[in-house]
Formats: structure tokens, C-alpha cells, sequence
């Protein structure tokens, strides 16, 4: 297993060191993965006049995971000026932390708006991955410095050794094994497999190999309860069995439910990894997710809006070759993050698997 983790991920696109401290993006699609269309339907509903991506079901807070899905979709679109846009907000408003990492939570009601400065390491994530990816395809050293210092930052402060594992810290406090009696407490769905090979380019202090390697074996070993799926927060002790989070919902919800999103977009397929999805989803629950609650089995929410429905249309797509239904192909924003999710899917079905639209 560990083998065919591995190659897997090796197999991903990676960085060669261009001139002018630019990188030049191998075997990585370019832009206009994501239709102009819908990226602008998607722009005017959720980005604000300063950039700022606008979480319309909680709050209409703002959040760094927020401004890095903003960044990629409007790289995926080809969209310069709105790629800069969500960019300065995030810079000038998020990226206030003395140690490279961006603030995770903006409030606009409140002063100051930003309400807690831990970092979330899969906002800081796709933020470097975004500014990466737009610095080699649009020629700009700025972005790509920008993104070498968030990634470094991510390997000093957030990539840690657990037992025989390198594992994803959620944030900077509050989740290590030193401030947890059950820790490190971890969130599966904050590992961003297809930025690994990138931040690897950028940060090659952090074996990001072995931290990919060590969530795809996680992810196998904690498929809990009669579902079989895994948790949002798990337990992840170096020495003991992976178990539910303690003071965490137990629950298969809104976090994991992208752990098949990042996997597929990352070109990992593996029937093995993904049975658990598999079964719940398509066989038990007609394509539809669901929160599940872990210890039970039992499905507490179905999830039936388009964006979480295109997820099980894209598992079924990639394990079973099923097209995608037909009304699932117009793009219709909802709220914030099934809308965001679905044209996250919607450009992978478009670059590895065209043959289901």
C-alpha cells in the first residue's frame, strides 16, 4: 500500500526553478478549467468589491480556507484582475500573524474584524497553492515569493513528526499531542493532496512525499464505525489506534465530506481509499452525501443541493465511468460552500475526466 501511496503521489505535477525566481509548472493544467460564466456567477454572489469571499451560511464571515478557494477558482478561470483582487484583501487583512501564516476568521461586525488569529492550515494551504500556480502560469516572481513564504512558514509550524508519521497540525495552537491528551487532534480533509508536489518545489526542507504518504495510510485506518467513513477530528496519538476527537462532534459531516474532491483532483483513485464514499454514497444513498453520524452509522443530514450532489457525480464518474446527470451541468450558485465545491469538481471532471460531460 504504501508503495502504490507513494508513486501516486510522486506521479503528481511538480515545479522545475524557472529565471527571475519564477517556476515553471510541469504536467499541471493551465487556466479555464473553470468556465468564465460560471466563475462569474460565483464572483458576483460570494467575492465583495475588496476581495473579501463572503461565507453566506455562517454569518457572512470571511475565512482564509475562504480566500484560497476564491484564489484557485480565479486562477482556474483565468481571471487576473479577480485573482488579485481576493489576493490583496487576503494579504493586507489575513496575513497579520509574525510568523507567515494568514489569520483564519474575519468578521465584518466585528472590531477588529479579525476575531481569531490561529492559523488553519488548509486555508494557508491553498493560498500558497493558488499564489503558485498563478505566479508560473502568469509570470509573476511577486506571487511565487509570496507563496515560498507561506509554505516554509506551513513546514516550520504546522508539519509535524508523530511517532512514525509527519502529520497536518489543524492550526498553529490547540491540536498538538503537547496541548492535547488525546493528540494531535487532526482534520483528514485539511490534507490538499494535489498542492503537496507544488509546496514541495517551494519548500523542499518539508518531505511533503512523506506528509502526503502518511494521510492517504490515515485515511485507511480511520474509517470508523458501521460506515466506515472518517471522521472530521480524529485522535491520531503517536503510539494507539486512531479514534474520534474528544469535544469534537462525532461525525462524518461538512469537512470530510471534500476528502474524495482533493483525492480526485490529485489523480488518486483508489477504489481501497475511497470504498467507504463509495458504498454510502452511491450504493446506499443514490449519489447523494450525507452527514453520517460515526458512531451509530446513521445518516443525520442527506445533503441535497447541487454542490454536494456533484460530489458523489464525480466519485461515480471516476470509479464507475457514470455520466454526469444532466442537471447537474448548468451552475447555479446556492450558498458558499457547496457552490464552491461544485466548481471545484466541475474542473477536474473537465481536465482528467471529460469523457462523463
Amino acid at each position: 500500500m504504501r508503495r502504490v501511496v507513494r508513486a501516486a503521489l510522486l506521479a503528481l505535477a511538480v515545479f522545475a526553478g524557472g529565471a527571475g525566481g519564477v517556476l515553471s509548472l510541469k504536467a499541471q493544467p493551465m487556466a479555464n478549467t473553470v468556465p468564465m460564466e460560471a466563475w462569474n456567477a460565483y464572483r458576483d454572489r460570494f467575492v465583495a468589491e475588496n476581495g473579501r469571499v463572503v461565507d453566506t451560511a455562517n454569518g457572512d464571515i470571511s475565512h482564509s480556507e475562504g480566500q484560497g478557494y476564491g484564489m484557485l477558482l480565479a486562477f482556474l478561470a483565468g481571471d487576473r484582475s479577480n485573482f488579485e483582487r481576493i489576493w490583496s484583501f487576503t494579504r493586507t487583512e489575513l496575513m497579520i500573524r509574525d510568523d507567515g501564516l494568514a489569520a483564519w476568521r474575519w468578521d465584518p461586525n466585528a472590531t477588529p474584524h479579525v476575531t481569531d488569529v490561529n492559523a488553519a492550515s488548509d486555508g494557508d494551504i491553498l493560498i500558497s497553492y493558488a499564489l503558485a500556480r498563478a505566479g508560473a502560469a502568469w509570470n509573476n516572481p511577486a506571487y511565487t515569493d509570496a507563496a515560498r513564504k507561506i509554505a516554509r512558514a506551513l513546514g516550520a509550524k504546522l508539519v509535524v513528526k508523530s511517532g512514525d508519521r509527519l502529520v497536518l497540525l489543524p492550526g498553529v495552537m490547540g491540536f498538538s499531542a503537547e496541548e492535547r491528551k488525546d493528540g494531535p487532534i487532526l482534520n483528514l480533509s485539511y490534507w490538499i493532496f494535489e498542492a503537496f508536489p507544488v509546496l514541495a518545489q517551494l519548500a523542499p526542507e518539508t518531505d511533503w512525499v512523506k506528509l502526503g504518504t502518511s494521510g492517504l495510510d490515515l485515511l485507511t485506518v480511520a474509517r470508523l464505525g458501521p460506515a466506515q467513513l472518517p471522521p472530521d477530528w480524529i485522535a491520531a496519538p503517536a503510539r494507539g489506534p486512531v479514534s474520534l476527537a474528544e469535544g469534537f462532534p462525532p461525525v462524518f459531516g461538512y469537512n470530510s465530506l471534500r476528502i474524495s474532491l482533493y483525492l480526485l483532483r490529485a489523480g488518486i483513485a483508489d477504489p481501497q481509499i475511497l470504498e467507504g464514499f463509495r458504498r454510502n454514497w452511491l450504493v446506499e444513498n443514490g449519489g447523494v452525501p450525507a452527514v453520517v453520524d460515526i458512531p451509530s452509522g446513521r445518516v443525520v443530514t442527506p445533503l441535497t443541493e447541487p454542490g454536494y450532489r456533484m460530489l458523489g457525480a464525480l466519485l461515480a464518474c471516476a470509479l464507475e465511468g457514470t455520466a454526469i446527470p444532466q442537471e447537474l451541468r448548468r451552475f447555479e450558485p446556492t450558498l458558499y460552500y457547496p457552490s464552491t465545491l461544485f466548481l471545484l469538481s466541475w474542473a477536474v471532471l473537465v481536465e482528467k475526466y471529460p469523457r462523463c460531460l
